[in-house]
């Protein structure tokens, strides 16, 4: 038998690479050991079969950005409380919404050193993104002021007669008044409000203006980035063809 050691040396030998594109190819999911799927790179091996992907390729193993439909009570990093479950424990494999139409698989390094952006408040739902890109982190934080996102708000109470007028005028928050808003009524108890630049907070504080409270809310849109008919607590890959 023989001493056992490093997966990645082994690989290494076996591909004739570096022991860093070694590293990459088995958590890019490409290694098998055994018939079976190991994606560290520190996994010890002997005698055992290894099996190294003909289409195997490090290029693939790019940064991913996630997509996840936040439930209620989750709570996001920079928002109103970390009080109650992470939404980071809502992204893993098990969690991928069947419907993902992007041809990626899940991979256990696709849930390593996400940076949240855009957070919600915990009471809120709808789309939260995790990325590992830094041009998507990027956009999303200098351009934070002129992102628009849409979001759908159930509040209780009654409007008064100028109190959509009033919303569309912008209700100043934290010191700026937004430049552009536009709320609209969705069925009777629900509005629709498109917003650039919201802050956490600002949603409960312009329906508290205007003498109704908020209910829920959940955020469909950010960007030219849909939702979708992604379930609560589930999550999709961003697809190549799609910016924010």
């Amino acid at each position: 038998m023989s001493e056992p050691i490093r997966l990645s040396k082994r690989v290494a030998e076996l591909r004739a690479c570096s022991r860093r594109e070694a590293e990459l190819l088995i958590a890019g999911g490409w290694v098998r050991v055994n018939g079976v799927v190991i994606e560290e790179p520190q996994f010890r091996v002997a005698d055992e079969a290894i099996d190294i992907d003909t289409r195997a390729d490090i290029s693939l193993v790019e940064p991913i950005t996630l997509l996840l439909n936040k439930p209620v009570g989750a709570w996001t990093e920079h928002g109103d409380t970390q009080e109650g479950t992470p939404a980071l424990q809502c992204l893993s494999a098990d969690s991928l919404w069947e419907e993902d139409r992007s041809g990626l698989r899940p991979l256990k390094l696709h849930f390593a050193q996400l940076t949240a952006c855009a957070p919600l408040e915990t009471g809120a739902s709808g789309l939260v993104v995790y990325t590992q890109d830094w041009r998507v982190a990027r956009k999303l934080t200098e351009d934070a002021a002129t992102l628009e996102h849409e979001i759908v708000v159930e509040i209780d109470g009654e409007l008064g007669a100028d109190g959509l007028a009033r919303l569309n005028r912008g209700i100043p928050f934290q010191g700026r008044t937004p430049p552009v808003v536009k709320v609209s009524w969705q069925n009777e108890t629900r509005l629709r409000v498109a917003l650039k630049g919201c802050r956490v907070g600002q949603i409960a504080h312009m329906c508290a203006a205007v003498g109704v409270r908020m209910v829920s809310m959940k955020r469909i849109r950010l960007g030219r980035i849909s939702l979708g008919k992604v379930p609560a607590g589930q999550w999709r890959y961003l697809r190549e063809d799609e910016r924010f």
